[in-house]
């Protein structure tokens, strides 16, 4: 599995962005998706996740109701929209899969977009 991520930037507190993440090769009835990120300084924190069967999420807690996470089957393609940005979102996120359906401890990941929030 291949992942490319694309779609970060610098944006403005109370700003939004939408972040894309491009698969290739194989996938599986447990396939899932996701995105971690990492802070300057920080260990890198999971985000969010869907399923790629269900379409069922995850997120963590400091992102519920600013950030969705979905997906294009027929594109092989995972978004995450970032709305109400908080300088604290900033971050280098990374887009993630796995092909048993493991969350937390992906296999695969993609090489990271750095996403910048001002004050």
């Amino acid at each position: 599995v291949q992942l490319q991520a694309s779609g970060g930037g610098l944006v403005q507190a109370g700003g939004s962005l939408r972040l894309s993440c491009a698969a290739s090769g194989r996938t599986s009835s447990n396939y899932v998706m996701g995105w971690f990120r990492q802070a300057p300084g920080k260990e890198r924190e999971f985000v969010a996740f869907i399923s790629w069967s269900d379409g069922s999420t995850y997120y963590t807690d400091s992102v519920k109701g600013r950030f969705t996470i979905s997906r294009d089957n027929a594109k092989n393609t995972m978004y995450l929209q970032m709305s109400s940005l908080k300088p604290e979102d900033t971050a280098v996120y990374y887009c993630t899969a796995d092909l048993r359906g493991r969350i937390w401890a992906p296999v695969y990941w993609g090489q990271g977009t750095q996403v910048t929030v001002s004050s």
